[in-house]
């Protein structure tokens, strides 16, 4: 496989709620919720980088377009540790201040920003839905390729 990935799809329980804390809190630029005139369509996108869009859509949507159950059986909970989405900045101050946004927007902080082992700069918080990001300064992210 040759890796393009475009879109990253978080589900949500509360489909206004996740885009108020992206779009109002976090800052991110969206057109708001499309699709609301088709059963299961209603998402919402957000630009990340060039090429790559987050995009909202309730868990109900997710389980009927896959066919998966919408309630986990005990042998296919998900836990907050199968997925981390890490958002790399240019400083420890930035990392302090996007944790500082995070929890402003609502989010819950799982580890406050502090100093990692391999140099860097790091914290993680959970949005309202669970999804786990880490904030991170890594000096020597270039250089891993």
């Amino acid at each position: 496989m040759k890796p393009h990935i475009t879109v990253i799809t978080l589900g949500v329980d509360d489909l206004e709620r996740a885009v108020a804390f992206y779009r109002d809190g976090m800052g991110l630029a969206t057109q708001g919720i499309v699709g609301t005139e088709f059963e299961h369509g209603a998402v919402a996108f957000f630009n990340l980088q060039h090429g790559l869009k987050l995009a909202l859509w309730p868990r109900r949507s997710l389980a009927s377009d896959t066919g998966l159950p919408l309630l986990s059986t005990s042998a296919q909970a998900s836990s907050a540790l199968e997925l981390s989405l890490g958002h790399n900045v240019d400083s420890r101050a930035e990392v302090d201040a996007v944790m500082q946004q995070a929890a402003d927007a609502g989010a819950r902080i799982v580890k406050p920003a502090q100093e990692t082992f391999y140099g860097g700069y790091a914290g993680h918080f959970q949005d309202p839905d669970g999804h786990l990001w880490e904030v991170v300064f890594n000096p020597g992210l270039d250089a891993l390729g």
